[in-house]
């Protein structure tokens, strides 16, 4: 009886790990989709649309923090 308990804790723990873990994955992929797909498409669609203005700005901000930041 106690060592299906103490068992049945160590699972929920080692679930709960790894719910943690796909949280983090599901977050670096969604990340990376935003940076690689989503902005340069919506940089595009912004200088068809005549906002050039605006989109440039946000390019040059765009590429001062992939220059600063660190990479992992």
């Amino acid at each position: 009886m106690l060592l299906t308990f103490i068992f049945y804790i160590c699972l929920l723990g080692m679930v709960g790990k790894l719910i943690g873990f796909a949280f983090k994955f599901s977050w670096s992929i969604i990340k990376i989709a935003f940076y690689i797909v989503f902005l340069p498409f919506i940089l595009i669609a912004m200088v068809v649309g005549g906002l050039l203005y605006l989109a440039f700005p946000i390019l040059i901000i765009a590429m001062i923090i992939g220059f600063v930041a660190k990479e992992a």
